[in-house]
């Protein structure tokens, strides 16, 4: 297989995983909390480190994964506490944890190749070059997402849309929503390699935000969405192997192009519903 072609099955991969997840955190309108999990990465992965002094060890995605879940957590214990909201308590909480790893690298770990350019947008290419099993990782990553999701989608469905019933019904909230928090934190620290801190949201929340404006069924949300991203991922890839540029942003900018599409066309037949209703 050649590299381009191994580049592009990681690209798929990474978006179907991410995909998954992302159905449930926009319908739960928790969508920038990815964003806060997604900066958290950099102070778990130089924690990691420090105890590790191996960059390749798989301690570092444990810590990484650990410090999504921290924002995560936090952000939903302070806004509980009704003292401030939840996006102010991510406001507070991310920039934060982000600027501690920043610290961290520039005074102990300047000795070592951290790229924190890389960290943030990643770097597809490289990974598929230096690791070329890390597609099969990722795809390991898409059947757990989508083995969860599967099994819990009742009551994860209950829980999203109607959180007082569920609590009636005896059905665990609290718990339900941590364990999907901690794997999308899993799923946010495995796909950074490949998407960066920044532009994983884009690849949870552009299929999931296509397939809500075509479906109101979350069954079909889901299929909608992985139909979204693997249409997207290998469009972006190639889109950025022709034009010498970051594969990653054009991955974002070819979901940015479909969902616009997707907008394009809700609002011509929105109209045509309107008068066949009236």
């Amino acid at each position: 297989m050649t590299l381009a072609l191994s580049a592009c099955l990681l690209a798929i991969t990474t978006a179907l995983a991410c995909a998954i997840p992302g159905v449930f955190v926009v319908l739960k309108r928790d969508s920038m909390l990815i964003d806060g999990i997604g900066h958290a990465v950099l102070p778990g992965i130089a924690v990691g480190y420090m105890f590790t002094a191996d960059l390749n060890s798989p301690w570092l995605l444990l810590t990484a994964a650990l410090g999504g879940l921290m924002v995560a957590l936090l952000t939903e214990w302070i806004g509980r506490s009704g003292l401030i909201t939840n996006d102010a308590a991510l406001g507070l909480i991310f920039p934060a944890l982000f600027a501690a790893g920043i610290i961290l690298i520039s005074t102990h770990l300047s000795h070592v190749h951290l790229d924190v350019h890389a960290v943030l947008v990643g770097d597809l290419n490289l990974v598929a070059f230096s690791n070329p099993g890390y597609s099969l990782v990722m795809l390991v990553v898409a059947i757990v997402n989508a083995a969860f999701i599967l099994l819990c989608m009742p009551r994860l469905t209950t829980a999203t849309f109607d959180s007082g019933f569920s609590r009636v019904a005896g059905i665990r909230t609290r718990g339900l929503h941590t364990i999907f928090i901690a794997l999308v934190a899993a799923t946010a620290t495995a796909a950074f390699h490949a998407a960066g801190a920044m532009l994983v949201i884009a690849l949870m929340v552009f299929p999931a935000i296509c397939a809500r404006l075509l479906s109101n069924r979350v069954p079909t949300m889901l299929a909608v969405a992985c139909g979204v991203a693997l249409c997207g991922a290998p469009i972006g890839f190639w889109l950025a192997y022709h034009a010498n540029a970051s594969t990653s942003a054009f991955m974002a900018v070819a979901y940015a192009g479909i969902f616009i599409l997707i907008l394009g066309f809700r609002f011509l037949i929105s109209p045509r519903r309107r008068s066949k209703s009236s």
